[in-house]
């Protein structure tokens, strides 16, 4: 099942490279999804939600609703 978080702090191409490269160091084969006017990121992957969300924060961007 996909995971669909919130990051309001994603502005630009940039950020979504950012996050992307985070979350392929928690797993390299997980599809991601980075949809930058709705500033969502879409992740199918086997490793924990948790783990992911994490690897996203460690970025420095916040995930909405956390």
């Amino acid at each position: 099942m996909a995971l669909l978080l919130k990051v309001p702090s994603i502005v630009c191409t940039g950020c979504g490279d950012t996050i992307t490269k985070a979350i392929q160091t928690v797993e390299s084969d997980a599809s991601i999804k980075v949809d930058i006017a709705a500033k969502t990121v879409t992740v199918e992957a086997k490793a924990s939600d948790e783990s992911i969300k994490q690897a996203v924060v460690a970025t420095g961007h916040t995930i909405q609703g956390e």
